[in-house]
């Protein structure tokens, strides 16, 4: 569903208010089809569909990121300035604050879980082949010396 706020004045009375619709990335999921084809990208929604045709790397491109977060991938390709000024023509929204990622500068949990565990698939096969070097040593050591 999508919501609106208000946003920006220029603090003079004049220039008006311009709304900002917010979009859920749930309802930006369903428009995947050739029909209706929605993006986003760096947290703000594109509607391509009427860009479908005439994308230059072809529309199978697009219906892979439809309905999805295609940052990386807009990123990727290395886009011109003439295409990101082009993508503003095709704004219609931001995805919804509760729905935006965590900054890059934040750590995912899921991540600090599993790097939490992935010392020890280091740390104890080391320990465990200097205990027995240590252990050869002390055995080969003794039978010399009886």
């Amino acid at each position: 569903m999508a919501t609106e706020a208000a946003s920006g004045s220029d603090g003079n009375g004049q220039g008006g208010e311009t709304a900002v619709t917010y979009y859920r990335l749930e309802e930006v999921a369903k428009r995947n089809s050739l029909k209706e084809i929605w993006l986003v990208i760096h947290g703000r929604v594109y509607d391509v569909t009427d860009f479908l045709k005439e994308h230059p790397g072809g529309e199978e491109v697009l219906l892979e990121q439809a309905g999805a977060d295609a940052s990386e991938s807009f990123e990727d390709v290395g886009h011109s300035s003439d295409a990101r000024e082009m993508l503003k023509q095709y704004y219609i929204g931001d995805v919804h604050p509760d729905d935006l990622k965590p900054e890059s500068g934040s750590k995912d949990p899921s991540k600090d879980a599993t790097c939490k565990s992935c010392w020890s698939y280091w740390i104890l096969p080391i320990i465990g082949a200097i205990v027995l070097g240590f252990l050869y040593r002390y055995y080969t050591s003794e039978s010399k010396s009886s």
